[in-house]
Parts: structure tokens; C-alpha cells; sequence
């Protein structure tokens, strides 16, 4: 009897002694001081501050746009505010993808979250007053000065004055920073212009270089080709 009341002591030792060795520490992953080895959390668990990025994300905006940040708010675990500092890249004059960076920082380390911003080539880009040149001469007259207007929709524009003295409205399509004139014809006196073009605007929306093809049916002055024009943001 006496034997097996010792077993029982020494079983119950070991078992209270093996239940006062589990190692204590901080369970929960999104510690900074997680231990993976703990067996019991001691609640000493240290957490940097959590951000929120305010407004969209990814954000999205057109070349010469102002940009206006939303900003971001951070809190430490016991929900109380942290200051947030913002590292912006964002270059609204040019076509790009650019991030601001924000971060937080308290006693147990620093915390960092990013927005997207988009910098887009868009239809109000095409919209201005624009100046041409061009080694078109007088078999596609080009003017110096027409006027793009917006089309029916969000991807088409309308070129009026499109020839020097004899004027015309031309169409395009928009897609991004590329331009497309489909074929088309403008009637003049004595004859016909038939032509189509493609191009680019640049990244900063202020130069667009489109290739035209043309056949002009006129007399004299007519003939076929193809010629470069370059229009510049006045």
C-alpha cells in the first residue's frame, strides 16, 4: 500500500511540475514580441500602432490635376491616436504610378501603409488649345490652330478646322495615351481629302505626334502620302 501511495506522490510531483515548466510568453502573431515557443500567454504582448488609410485606394487622377491626399489615421492598441507622417511621390504633371507612405511610430516600433495613385492620361487632356506644325504641305493642308472637342463619349474626339482655307471636321478615338483617326473623307471644292492618321500623346499631356496617311483628289495640288504633325499645349 505504502508503495503505491509513493507512486501516486511522485506521479502527481511530476505532473505539477511538468504544468509549471510550460513557458510563458506572447501568443498572439501580430505581436512584435510573438514568441513562437510559448505554451502560455503572460500578457506581455507589445503591438505597434495600426494605420488607416483614408478616402480611395488605389487613387486615381489625371495629368494637371491638383492632388489633395486624404490622409491616414493611426491608433495603438489601446485605441488611442498616434501621430502619422506621409512621404508623398506623387508627380501630378506626369503619366504614372506613384505611391504615398505613411507611418506611425510608438514605443514598440513603427508601422508603414501605402496608398496607389494613378496619374491617368484622360479625356480632359485633350481638351485644350493646341498649335500645329507639321511637314504635311499643300496636299494636306493642315491649320495652325483647330479646336478638339469632346465626342459622345468618354473615348472620342471632334477636330473642327481641320484644314487650312477649307476648314472640315474630322473624328478620333482616345485610348489612353494613343490617338486613332479612322479613315474618313472631307469634301472641298473640286475634289476630295481621304485620310487617317494614328499617334500619342506624352506623359506630360502637352505634346500629341500623329502620322497621317491622305490621297487628296484635288487638281494641281493634290497627290498622296504620308506626313507627320506635331500639336503643342499652348
Amino acid at each position: 500500500m505504502k508503495t503505491y501511495l509513493s507512486l501516486f506522490a511522485i506521479s502527481a510531483l511530476l505532473i505539477g511540475t511538468t504544468a509549471s515548466c510550460k513557458k510563458k510568453g506572447c501568443m498572439d502573431p501580430d505581436a512584435v514580441n510573438y514568441n513562437a515557443e510559448a505554451k502560455k500567454d503572460d500578457g506581455t504582448c507589445k503591438y505597434t500602432p495600426t494605420i488607416t488609410v483614408n478616402g480611395n485606394n488605389p487613387e486615381n487622377i489625371n495629368v494637371g490635376d491638383t492632388y489633395t491626399d486624404a490622409g491616414a489615421t493611426a491608433t495603438n492598441k489601446d485605441g488611442s491616436s498616434v501621430t502619422v507622417t506621409t512621404n508623398s511621390q506623387v508627380d501630378a504633371t506626369t503619366k504614372g504610378t506613384y505611391l504615398v507612405t505613411y507611418t506611425a511610430t510608438n514605443e514598440n516600433g513603427s508601422t508603414t501603409a501605402t496608398r496607389t495613385v494613378n496619374v491617368n492620361i484622360g479625356q480632359d487632356n485633350w481638351l485644350v488649345t493646341w498649335a500645329v506644325t507639321s511637314d504635311c504641305g499643300n496636299a494636306f493642308p493642315l491649320t495652325a490652330d483647330p479646336a478638339i472637342t469632346a465626342g459622345a463619349s468618354a473615348n472620342e474626339l471632334i477636330i473642327d478646322n481641320m484644314f487650312n482655307l477649307v476648314g472640315g471636321t474630322a473624328n478620333a478615338t482616345i485610348n489612353g495615351n494613343n490617338i486613332t483617326v479612322p479613315n474618313q473623307t472631307i469634301d472641298v471644292t473640286l475634289g476630295q481629302v481621304i485620310f487617317s492618321g494614328i499617334g500619342s500623346i506624352n506623359n506630360q499631356a502637352n505634346v500629341i505626334t500623329i502620322t497621317y496617311t491622305y490621297e487628296n483628289t484635288i487638281p494641281l495640288i493634290g497627290g498622296t502620302g504620308t506626313c507627320v504633325a506635331t500639336y503643342t499645349k499652348q
